[in-house]
């Protein structure tokens, strides 16, 4: 590649970046729709190889991902929030059992000076917060009726979504192959190596992961509720959302559910049948979700997992968080074939 050639690609880069930036308000849905696409696209081509057209297939995927996320939306969120809700008005009473049975019991018990708990503040600040809040729905359509302009604007992601989803299902494959007939030819092998590894390893995540994520809440959750706690779902849920950083998952839900069954029971025979939950949970995900649905495609270490999600969140707030994992792992990749430059070239062999 020439100078002149470096300095367009540098150019064309920027350009794109500065048009991403411009056009990034009306971006989301389509970004989603994608990320949807993505998800779907496997499911798509084994349908596809059953003898199913392409658009029957995708029919029969998006009428799936439709089910899914209304079953979500209309029985999930709202019996979650119910819980959330719940949780917040017994805070005063949880705080009583705490201050009066559990802290004596544990400085009878290990012998330590235990001060009782001042929670007085945050259970006003959460509730405060909850108040004002309101439902999930009711805030949202609260939002969205401030103006008319906002109505219009969610009515259109909403009705862009499933449509752009839908097409671009239908045409996936045959956009990766315009993609690469427009690459020049001395990079495309290159560059079709790199993105089969970087679509082995973002489906490794947002495949695998994800449904890790989702079978470990069901886990979490119906065990949580086989021992008779009053916030299953929730810690579950919480549990479940957050294993895709290692441990964590685990770590938040037993800290959780012990302090749960702790101030609920008031016995602390109640930790038994928790911590079995979780180590049945543990030892699934061990040794059957993750080895069947994730394997060891992702490849990062545990560390770098943790510090990519922190620095994600530092940078991004949210949003980094969510794309701290998809963001590395196709670094990883680059930084991967960059290695393996560095060891084929002359500086290298020179050391």
């Amino acid at each position: 590649m020439s100078d002149s050639q470096k300095w367009w690609l540098l150019a064309l880069t920027g350009f794109s970046g500065w048009l991403i930036y411009l056009l990034s308000p009306v971006l989301m849905p389509f970004v989603f729709s994608a990320v949807l696409a993505y998800l779907g696209d496997p499911l798509t081509d084994k349908l596809e190889a059953k003898r199913l057209s392409r658009t029957q297939a995708v029919t029969v995927v998006f009428l799936t991902m439709a089910l899914i996320f209304a079953f979500v939306l209309f029985l999930l969120i709202p019996h979650l929030e119910v819980q959330i809700s719940n949780f917040i008005g017994n805070l005063p009473a949880y705080a009583d059992k705490i201050n009066n049975s559990l802290l004596p019991w544990l400085s009878q018990r290990f012998k330590i000076d235990l001060r009782p708990l001042d929670i007085n503040e945050l259970i006003n600040v959460l509730k405060s917060h909850w108040q004002n809040a309101g439902g999930l729905a009711e805030t949202a359509m609260n939002s969205l009726t401030k103006s008319g302009s906002a109505i219009i604007a969610w009515l259109m992601n909403l009705l862009l979504i499933p449509v752009v989803t839908f097409y671009l299902l239908r045409d996936w494959d045959i956009l990766g192959a315009k993609i690469y007939r427009l690459l020049p030819r001395r990079i495309a092998p290159v560059a079709a190596k790199l993105a089969g590894e970087v679509d082995t390893v973002l489906s490794a995540f947002l495949r695998g992961q994800f449904y890790v994520m989702l079978a470990l809440a069901g886990i979490y959750s119906i065990g949580l509720w086989l021992t008779g706690l009053d916030v299953a779902l929730l810690i579950g849920f919480l549990a479940g959302m957050v294993s895709f950083v290692p441990y964590l998952g685990a770590i938040v839900g037993i800290i959780s559910a012990c302090t749960a069954a702790l101030v609920q029971f008031h016995e602390i025979t109640s930790l038994i049948p928790v911590a079995v939950v979780f180590l049945v949970g543990q030892t699934l995900e061990g040794t059957v979700l993750t080895p069947k649905l994730v394997g060891g495609k992702i490849g990062l270490h545990p560390v770098a997992v943790i510090f990519s999600v922190m620095a994600g969140g530092q940078l991004f707030g949210f949003l980094g968080i969510l794309l701290a994992l998809p963001v590395a792992s196709i670094i990883m990749v680059f930084l991967r074939h960059i290695h393996d430059i560095y060891r084929d070239s002359e500086f290298y062999g020179k050391g």
